[in-house]
């Protein structure tokens, strides 16, 4: 790590900051040079002791980056992660009150809801679908609080700029049926997605490294260093397999899963 303890919390607090204004922050890549992934994944983590602090609460985590061009486009080799927390999960149906973001976009994946503990450092996807009690459809909202291209230098923002925006989180909805992980082929579940009634995007859940639940698993394999684990309740995105939808007030996501229902929302 390069960054010190102060940069850290100070870079936390902009963050924080920035999500409260709407107001994005330049890219911390540019202000810090030498920035690391331990450090951005520091800031992310301080960020999140700040909401905790005011009174919210864990409910799970995110997983991102999990397609191969996503992650040749950002010269890394894994995916990236964030955290869930209670006030980011909004009604199947419901409204998400844009005015409380900045730029809005939204993916189609799948959520694992965890029944038993699973920590790493050697978890595996059988492990994953043994500890999982069910998968169901879901909509990510995504939000930035960091500029993506900074005005002055055009530069585009970095890996670590995305991980310490808690990866670039912003909600979660949950709909459909939900799935036993071993009644069907996961990597098979598909997605049509509108806005408006427009289809906008599909995929199918294998895009995620081939299997949504090896993204689980590394997620468990990569906190346990931190002496963390997946606990019994949380909710898991798995990582989107449809590129990211840009989203505006009035519009209407649906995401039609076939036999595995319909998730949905709208941007008021």
């Amino acid at each position: 790590m390069a960054l010190s303890t102060n940069e850290i919390r100070a870079a936390a607090e902009r963050l924080h900051q920035a999500e409260k204004t709407r107001i994005q922050i330049r890219q911390l890549s540019l202000d810090h040079p030498a920035i690391d992934i331990g450090d951005a994944y520091a800031i992310q983590h301080a960020w999140i002791d700040l909401k905790r602090a005011e009174g919210r609460t864990i409910r799970g985590h995110k997983i991102g980056l999990t397609s191969k061009a996503m992650q040749s486009q950002l010269s890394i080799d894994e995916p990236d992660s964030g955290v869930l927390l209670d006030d980011m999960f909004f009604a199947d149906g419901g409204t998400v009150p844009t005015d409380h973001f900045i730029a809005t976009r939204i993916e189609a994946e799948l959520a694992f809801v965890i029944r038993h503990r699973l920590e790493g450092p050697n978890c595996t996807i059988f492990d994953v679908l043994n500890a999982t009690d069910f998968v169901v459809p879901a909509l990510e909202i995504l939000d930035t609080r960091v500029q993506r291209v900074d005005p002055d230098t055009k530069a585009t923002r970095k890996i670590y700029d995305t991980i310490a925006d808690n990866a670039a989180n912003a909600g979660i909805v949950l709909g459909g049926r939900p799935i036993r992980p071993l009644d069907t082929d996961l990597r098979w579940i598909g997605a049509l997605v509108s806005r408006n009634g427009q289809l906008e995007e599909t995929g199918l859940a294998a895009g995620v490294l081939n299997h949504p639940a090896t993204a689980v698993a590394w997620l468990a394999n990569k906190i346990a260093a931190s002496g963390l684990a997946l606990e019994p309740g949380q909710t898991v995105l798995a990582g989107s397999f449809i590129r990211a939808i840009e989203c505006r007030k009035g519009d209407t996501i649906q995401a039609d899963y076939g036999p595995y229902g319909t998730v949905s929302c709208y941007f008021g």
